[in-house]
């Protein structure tokens, strides 16, 4: 198979990414994105790992995707895999092949070294504005720590700084090239913004599919760690996402689908979300938890999903 025929897949590793959902989620999207209709533009403000859109830009009918990223350093992966492809692989490459050469306890050394070396040379938000070509360099770290932190976490403390703890995996994939390459051909395709979700609302177009993926609501008060943002995504964020929803909900021709935790799963009176999107359809879908202290508690739960058509 060509290089050009590979499949593009998330190059991040992510804390509930909806990979293992897509099977799923493929028998609910709207008939418009199946071929069954005209669903022109793409739209997804919380992009996390992408993979509803990989899979929708490869096997469906879509002439522009909108994504947003609010998180400054996924944002400045996207951006540098889409405009400077070969130069982030030649830095990826260089932290795989050092990383490789170490034993498991120089690897961690490695791996705390490299974190440090991230923190320290964090720029204020103005950096991440405009792409520049160090940029590509800075994505490289991104995903090479993505790639060997503890689970695939994006998590980051009150200043900013990312934080999670080496994952000690034996040879864990980190520079895929073929992938990287052909997530970079699909980002093509695609307008990447680094903004809040809302401004969805000011350039929405009519015959439009939107994905909403925002971070879950915690389940309890244990299992707020992944949080991928300071500024943390609260019940009023969640309202106010809410409020977005029914907006565009009210435009002719937008199809709208949102992903979110089940509070039932912890408690069972629990009905934050049915009181949310109570004029929307709800339904719940089984999903792998993998990320819990207890390993007792790990399997299968409810996810929420919630559509408007």
């Amino acid at each position: 198979m060509g290089e050009n025929n590979i499949q593009a897949r998330p190059f991040l590793k992510w804390a509930g990414g909806k990979g293992q959902l897509l099977k799923q989620f493929q028998f609910r999207f709207p008939e418009e994105l199946n071929g069954k209709g005209i669903i022109k533009h793409y739209y997804e403000p919380f992009l996390g790992s992408g993979a509803v859109f990989f899979w929708v830009m490869q096997n469906c009918k879509i002439e522009k995707a909108y994504i947003n990223e609010f998180n400054p350093e996924i944002y400045l992966c996207y951006v540098a895999i889409q405009s400077d492809i070969e130069k982030v692989i030649k830095y990826l490459k260089s932290l795989e092949e050092k990383y490789r050469a170490l034993d498991l306890v120089n690897q961690e050394a490695f791996y705390y070294k490299i974190r440090e070396k991230y923190n320290q040379t964090r720029r204020n938000t103005k950096f991440y504005q405009h792409y520049a070509k160090e940029h590509s360099g800075r994505a490289a770290m991104t995903i090479f720590l993505n790639r060997t932190c503890f689970n695939g976490l994006y998590r980051v403390n009150s200043k900013g700084e990312f934080n999670v703890p080496f994952g000690r995996y034996k040879n864990p994939t980190i520079c895929n090239i073929q992938n990287l390459r052909a997530a970079s051909r699909i980002l093509k395709g695609a307008v990447v913004t680094n903004n809040d979700f809302s401004i969805i609302k000011k350039h929405i177009k009519k015959d439009s599919f939107v994905y909403f993926d925002p971070p879950y609501r915690p389940l309890n008060k244990t299992s707020s760690f992944t949080s991928y943002s300071n500024n943390g995504f609260d019940d009023m964020e969640q309202k106010r996402l809410a409020a977005v929803f029914k907006r565009l909900s009210q435009i002719e021709g937008v199809k709208i689908m949102l992903s979110n935790s089940d509070p039932k799963n912890e408690n069972k009176d629990d009905n934050f979300f049915e009181h949310l999107y109570s004029d929307f359809k709800i339904e719940r879908l089984k999903a792998k938890r993998m990320i819990n202290c207890d390993a007792s508690k790990r399997g299968e739960i409810n996810e929420l999903l919630v559509v408007n058509y």
